[in-house]
């Protein structure tokens, strides 16, 4: 069945189209084109800024061209995930979405949702001839997804708009004013290794089934991290046995928690048995540990031909230690507001190259102060243990205003349409507001959106009826504005 047989057809109809031009982090300048011709093909005002942002004007429907300028935000990219047993290319292969009773989504991959919903929302928009609104302002941002890229090239006095309305939020009873800030960090290994001589068996140990998930709307949920578990697990191996590690890989996404990871062990021949039993007995002990959390966690050991070349062992040693001593989770909660996650990190990446291995961390916090002094303490972790540590793509939160009239309007119009109060809440992920915000701090922004599940994982999926009510509550706003 066809997604534009769904409600809002309009809506569905675009966001089928999202799916069908492959868009991932780094690879969405075909969708972005296609963005961009869309607008032309309307006669709208349509740009595209040095960065590849796209900004599409429409004017205001008769009686309303004296109303205020109003953005309507979303970005392009998307979160490329998929088990690695699934073969999808996610630079040429079009995503597959599916209805699942009252869910789309993917078909063994993420599905995009985030925020391709809220980018088709927009398109719509543009498209309507019904909807009642003053001018419009629809600003399409690349590179979210792996560093907030579009909304740190976005440049002063480019937008013309007095609110913004983003719609990358992912909880259709849910108004978000505020959000957390991040940082990137990263420790570079210079790799030692020396030649494997002796009789070896050489097995690649597996990490898999983990559910994953966004590092920070999923960061307090305590799922596993397959980096952590596989550094714990080497860690405990190469002291007990005669063992040599030759590589670490695990996670590929900065902002996801990642669900799998392996690395090649060579066994002196006479202890494989006895490691083989040691690794089970250690699984049973990550079972219980994730037990309703994480229940489909896999550990696997497949025998391979031994490499010819190892980690030198104290090096080794120094790279789990740093691993395993890497802070990973909740860090702590925001003191005012209960629930709320407002520091964290997620050890999303471990990446064996020719000579250097790297261990990346997403750092998240809505406290400055709390996420410098973070960055500082994980430095001292890993230069004590002989990397190189560093921090890029730091960007600020957002901070929530009780003086919005946007929030004051939307807790007006939300019951209407939804027949229920609304939570405001500040969120710990990272949204493009706080950048934006602090090149246009005039702006009185909010930000909305419908339920999505998992997002940054295949099992992400986005409930149907609340695409309906999301679009029902942003045309009414639209309306009210």
């Amino acid at each position: 069945m066809a997604l534009e047989s769904l409600q809002p057809s309009g809506l569905w109809k675009h966001f089928e189209t999202i799916c069908s031009i492959p868009h991932p982090s780094k690879h969405e300048k075909i969708l972005a084109q296609h963005v961009s011709q869309f607008g032309i093909s309307l006669g709208l005002e349509t740009l595209t800024d040095d960065f590849g942002n796209v900004i599409i004007r429409k004017q205001a429907t008769k009686g309303y061209e004296n109303h205020p300028v109003v953005i309507l935000q979303a970005h392009l990219d998307m979160v490329p995930q998929k088990n690695s047993t699934t073969k999808h290319d996610f630079v040429t292969d079009p995503i597959k979405p599916q209805i699942d009773g009252e869910w789309v989504r993917a078909t063994n991959t993420t599905l995009g949702s985030d925020n391709g919903i809220g980018a088709a929302s927009i398109l719509a928009i543009l498209e309507s001839t019904d909807i009642c609104h003053g001018p419009l302002e629809a600003l399409f941002t690349l590179d979210e997804e792996t560093g907030m890229g579009g909304a740190f090239a976005l440049k002063p006095g480019i937008l013309k708009g007095s609110i913004l309305i983003n719609t990358d939020s992912e909880d259709d009873k849910e108004l978000i004013i505020g959000c957390a800030g991040g940082m990137d960090f990263t420790a570079t290994f210079t790799k030692k290794t020396i030649p494997l001589e002796g009789e070896f068996v050489a097995y690649t140990i597996f990490i898999k089934g983990l559910k994953g998930g966004h590092s920070g709307v999923d960061i307090a949920l305590g799922r596993g991290n397959s980096n952590v578990l596989l550094a714990r697990l080497l860690a405990k191996v190469v002291k007990k046995y005669h063992v040599f590690v030759a590589d670490f890989d695990g996670g590929n996404m900065r902002n996801a928690i990642p669900r799998e990871a392996q690395s090649t062990v060579c066994v002196k021949q006479e202890e494989a048995i006895d490691f083989l039993v040691f690794v089970k007995k250690f699984f049973k002990s990550y079972e219980v540990e994730l037990k309703g959390i994480d229940d489909n966690l896999k550990i696997a050991c497949k025998q391979v031909a031994c490499p010819t070349s190892v980690l030198e062992p104290d090096f080794c040693f120094q790279l789990l230690k740093a691993i395993t001593g890497c802070p990973n989770g909740v860090i702590s909660m925001e003191p005012e507001i209960k629930g709320v996650v407002q520091t964290s990190t997620n050890l999303s990446i471990v990446k064996t190259n020719y000579d250097t291995i790297e261990v990346h961390c997403l750092l998240r916090s809505s406290s400055e102060s709390y996420k410098a002094r973070l960055a500082e303490a994980m430095t001292k972790i890993f230069e004590l243990f002989g990397a190189k540590a560093s921090t890029y793509g730091n960007y600020p939160g957002w901070k929530p205003s009780a003086q919005s009239s946007m929030l004051t309007l939307f807790k007006k119009v939300y019951p209407l349409v939804m027949h229920q109060e609304p939570e405001i809440k500040v969120i710990h992920a990272g949204l493009e507001c706080g950048i934006i915000g602090s090149n246009y701090p005039h702006l009185d922004m909010i930000s909305c959106g419908p339920t999505i599940r998992f997002p940054h994982s295949p099992d992400e999926k986005v409930h149907i009826a609340s695409v309906g009510k999301y679009w029902e509550l942003l045309t009414a706003v639209l309306k009210e504005i």
